[in-house]
């Protein structure tokens, strides 16, 4: 594929951004028909685009970049079980875990829809036994907890789903916990709340040789056996996993093994059996409608015209403000406390799809790539950093979410939610321009980008719709820049090293070809630990 920053359509949105010059969205924002031009909807989702410093001619040269880059043919190619994923020679069909039968989603030649609804039917079943009280702890007792141990994208998704939802946790339902960090004070201060008789553990580890879950899952196992004695493990592990041999050798029965396939990527794998968490804390119903809502969005970013189509336009106004408005962070700003993880979420779904510089031809990309993604929950975040969103030097664009149905109680909690939301971004666009007797500090230039996404309520199809339009909008992204969104070799060489640094710190050999500032930190761990160091 050529050069994107060479390319004919690329060009020409250059010369368009610097024909439009300084015009301001004050201008912009002016013109109803405008905004009537630039907001969309599905089925209860809204994305207004109209905060964004562009015309309807933008959009259309945008348009062109998406077809000239070939968007559709590389959307159909992954629908269609191809190898998109060309470094590890993988498909990338996580759209087939939310999918009907007559969706018809393959690879290799082979159906995929029996075994991606075998595993749901197995999940089902065992969080139907656990509900009933079929499937106890060793002592008899009923489970109460659910500690999921994994990390990354076996951690995040579960994770925000059961935040997110967490008022359409089932009767009974368990409580989950999610401990994802090595550092034992994330799994010691999890376990300090369980009950050792009522806990189930869930490892979640594709490979089920992840450093850090599986020396998680290892002091987890200690603290069980401690307390109920080793023949209990069996009793209140299970494991989502590809390698059943280690697993079993861990302890865990098979009936309590739970797979998927190496054509879910682990930021892509919350609707496989990595969501088993999220059925054993909301139940299946709460599950099914959450993949229902992801595939409400699949259709229509496959169905429907580039100029209708959400995911689509979401990444081409990421393109627009990364590439011409030189944006390099990008704002998360999720107005509802139940969705405060999703920034983070979205950290890894973005920045570790698409933070790359060589492009799928393994050639060096000629264009800026994702941005920083950063943010937090509203209103919170209106306390912290905002202040640069508003004044500082650099330019960052944003996303405003928020839910119009919400937990309202007395007070007016959710209108004046409701009413920062809908204020940030009309100041961020609008600003307040210079006026006798103003002090400069208080001016605010305005002219900041931001996109608005509305849910009716945000409830399991809801998330299902809002997860499945970024990480389509993420495929786009890559298709444009020309980068694998599907692999992630950058997280592999810092994991490469610490297995050796780590067997340093213990008293082992130091690795070779050691750099010295590394050397010099691993001697003052060392004099610390045998007492020494400065006092």
């Amino acid at each position: 594929m050529p050069s994107s920053t060479r390319s004919p359509a690329w060009q020409a949105l250059a010369d368009h951004h610097r024909a439009a010059g300084p015009v301001h969205l004050r201008d912009l924002l002016g013109d109803g028909d405008r905004t009537a031009f630039l907001t969309f909807t599905l089925n209860g989702l809204v994305l207004d685009l109209s905060k964004n410093r562009i015309t309807p001619e933008t959009l259309g040269l945008l348009l062109d970049l998406a077809q000239e880059r070939d968007v559709a043919g590389q959307r159909a190619a992954m629908a269609a079980g191809e190898i998109v994923n060309k470094t590890e020679g993988r498909a990338a069909l996580h759209m087939a875990l939310r999918a009907r039968a007559e969706d018809g989603f393959a690879t290799g030649g082979k159906a995929v829809h029996g075994d991606v609804q075998a595993v749901l039917d197995r999940m089902d079943a065992f969080a139907a036994e656990i509900a009933s009280g079929r499937r106890t702890g060793a002592t008899g007792k009923v489970f109460t907890d659910v500690v999921n141990i994994g990390i990354g994208g076996s951690d995040q998704g579960p994770r925000l789903a059961c935040r997110a939802l967490a008022g359409y946790a089932r009767p009974g339902g368990l409580k989950a916990h999610f401990v994802s960090n090595v550092d034992v004070t994330d799994l010691t201060e999890t376990l300090a709340t369980c009950d050792p008789a009522a806990t189930l553990f869930v490892i979640s580890s594709k490979t089920f040789t992840t450093q850090e879950t599986m020396t998680n899952a290892a002091s987890a196992k200690r603290w069980l056996s401690l307390a109920l004695g080793p023949d209990a493990v069996a009793d209140h592990f299970c494991a989502v996993t590809t390698n059943v041999p280690s697993a079993v050798e861990f302890g865990i029965r098979e009936d309590a093994l739970f797979g998927f396939w190496d054509w879910v990527g682990g930021r892509f794998s919350v609707w496989s059996a990595i969501g088993l968490p999220v059925v054993l804390s909301l139940g299946m119903d709460a599950f099914r409608a959450f993949l229902g809502g992801a595939r409400e969005v699949d259709r229509h970013f496959l169905e429907t015209p580039p100029e209708r189509n959400l995911p689509i336009l979401l990444a081409l106004i990421g393109i627009w403000n990364r590439n011409f408005e030189g944006a390099a962070a990008h704002a998360v700003l999720p107005y509802d406390q139940l969705l405060e993880d999703l920034p983070i979420f979205l950290q890894q779904l973005e920045m570790e799809s698409n933070g790359k510089s060589v492009t799928r031809d393994g050639s060096l990309v000629d264009c800026a790539t994702a941005p920083v993604i950063m943010g937090q929950a509203g209103t919170n975040g209106q306390h912290a950093f905002y202040q640069l969103l508003h004044q500082g030097t650099d330019l960052v664009s944003g996303d405003f979410i928020a839910a119009v149905k919400g937990n309202d109680a007395e007070g007016g909690h959710r209108d004046k939610l409701l009413a920062n939301f809908l204020a940030q971004p009309a100041a961020l666009a609008l600003g307040r321009a210079t006026a006798p007797g103003l002090p400069p500090h208080k001016v605010f230039p305005g002219n900041r980008p931001t996109t608005t996404i509305l849910l009716d309520q945000l409830d399991p199809r809801g998330l299902g719709m809002l997860l499945a339009l970024y990480e389509h909008k993420t495929f786009v992204q890559g298709v444009i820049w020309n980068v694998n969104s599907f692999d992630q070799f950058g997280v592999e060489l810092g994991k490469e090293l610490a297995a050796p640094l780590a067997e340093a710190l213990s008293g082992g050999t130091e690795p070779a070809n050691l750099d010295a500032s590394t050397r010099a930190l691993i001697n003052r761990i060392r004099d610390v630990r045998d007492g020494g160091g400065e006092a």
